[in-house]
C-alpha cells in the first residue's frame, strides 16, 4: 500500500473517476471555444475592407469629388458610403459607390457626391463585401 493510500483510507478521501472526467470535459469545452474565437476572427480578417480617402476637391455648392482607394479580398465586389460634409460636420451629401469585382488587393477611384448645400470635406465612411 502506498503512502496516498494510506492518507486516503486514514482521512476517508475516496479517488473518484468522475472528478477526472469533469475536469477533461472542461478542458475539452475550453479548448473548443478558444478555437471557435479564433476561427470568427480569421473569418472576419478575411473578408476586411480597409478604405482611405486620398483626395477631395470642392467643385461648387452641388458636389463634391472624392478621391479614395480600398483594399479589399481579390475577386470580391465592394461597397462603400461615401459622404460630404458642411463646416460645422453636417451632411450635406452622401451615396453608396458599388465597385466592381478585381483581382487586384488595392485600387483607387474617384467619385463624385452631389450636395444639398457648400461642403467643406469628404471622406469614404464605411466600405463592405457585398
Amino acid at each position: 500500500m502506498t503512502t496516498q493510500d494510506m492518507l486516503d483510507e486514514r482521512y476517508g478521501r475516496q479517488r473518484s473517476p468522475g472528478r477526472r472526467w469533469a475536469i477533461g470535459a472542461g478542458i475539452l469545452v475550453a479548448v473548443g471555444v478558444v478555437a471557435l474565437f479564433g476561427w470568427f476572427t480569421v473569418q472576419n480578417a478575411l473578408d476586411a475592407v480597409d478604405s482611405d480617402t486620398t483626395s477631395f476637391e470642392v467643385v461648387d455648392e452641388h458636389s463634391v469629388t472624392l478621391g479614395f482607394q480600398i483594399t479589399a479580398p481579390p475577386g470580391s465586389a465592394v461597397a462603400c458610403a461615401i459622404e460630404a460634409q458642411d463646416e460645422e460636420h453636417g451632411v450635406v451629401g452622401w451615396r453608396v459607390v458599388d465597385l466592381p469585382a478585381s483581382d487586384l488587393h488595392a485600387r483607387a477611384f474617384r467619385e463624385v457626391i452631389p450636395t444639398t448645400a457648400l461642403a467643406t470635406t469628404g471622406f469614404v465612411n464605411s466600405c463592405w463585401v457585398t
